[in-house]
């Protein structure tokens, strides 16, 4: 594989941070184009090593994965798929000639500032996956549409979320999380969470699934709208709010209800909030 990759280290000595990494590979011969096209990893130097950061991530089609490790770095293998097999492109011909493969490439764009990481890549171009490795106290605000899942594992901070056509999983994480996709389920373990910090959890078409401390404090907000609550916790659900009833024009009456279930972990807390339109929402005590 003939791999052109060009590292733009770091600005230092007082002088204004930009790119941190640029790379562009081009991949060429047969070795390269029969599997995913990837990267040697980059590492990323923070600003402040050992304190807090923030990663920023969207991509158009791939996946997400970002695991917390004991490192001061953020350290990433990026690969682009292939978008069709090599039978696929040798059966495509024009006017008799059979087709000649094209060098593939991948390019992301790597900025750190003040412990800010942001990742830009061509994912518009072809479907990306990303392995990520942070310190384990790091914010997290991932997103991706198509053609893939997002997982996190071992990671304390702020985590925001967001898939449309794939599911989402934290593994053994702590903090707070607002967690929301279309097409998938959501399953979460947390450690610990942060005290008074409200969090939320939605899909329309999966399951929600998390598991939280056996003495977390929290107000809970649920609902499925063709799926069951279930909870191994000794949860206190409160009555359902009286009916609200408006009146319209003509002596006509319009009477709503709220068909949220409301209930309290463990005295109470912050607000946390999971709603699945298909898909059935367990509440569980972390083992």
């Amino acid at each position: 594989m003939n791999l052109i990759h060009i590292l733009l280290a770091q600005a230092r000595h007082g002088l204004q941070p930009a790119l941190l990494a640029l790379l562009v590979l081009l991949a060429a011969g047969p070795a390269a184009r029969a599997q995913n096209t990837g990267t040697d990893p980059v590492v990323v130097p923070l600003t402040s090593p050992g304190k807090p950061g923030t990663l920023r991530l969207k991509l158009v089609g791939g996946s997400i994965n970002v695991v917390g490790h004991k490192g001061k770095d953020v350290v990433i293998d990026a690969s682009a798929r292939e978008l069709k097999s090599r039978r696929e492109r040798a059966r495509e011909t024009s006017d008799g000639l059979r087709r000649i493969d094209q060098a593939e490439g991948l390019e992301m764009t790597v900025e750190e500032k003040d412990n800010l990481v942001v990742i830009k890549t061509d994912s518009y171009r072809r479907p990306i996956d990303l392995t990520i490795k942070v310190p384990q106290n790091f914010s997290l605000k991932l997103g991706t549409v198509n053609s893939g899942d997002i997982t996190v594992e071992d990671v304390n901070g702020e985590l925001e979320i967001s898939n449309v056509n794939g599911s989402i999983t934290l593994r053994q994480v702590g903090g707070s999380a607002v967690v929301n996709t279309v097409n998938g389920s959501v399953l979460a373990t947390f450690e610990k969470v942060t005290a008074d910090a409200p969090m939320a959890f939605s899909t329309v078409n999966g399951k929600i699934d998390v598991s939280f401390p056996n003495k977390v404090k929290a107000n809970l907000k649920l609902k499925s709208d063709q799926g069951a609550i279930y909870s191994d916790f000794d949860m206190e659900v409160a009555p359902a709010p009286r009916p609200v009833a408006s009146t319209k024009g003509g002596g006509m009456y319009r009477v709503t209800q709220d068909s949220w279930t409301y209930g309290k972990l463990n005295g109470g807390g912050a607000e946390i909030m999971m709603k699945s339109l298909q898909g059935s929402i367990y509440v569980r005590k972390a083992k």
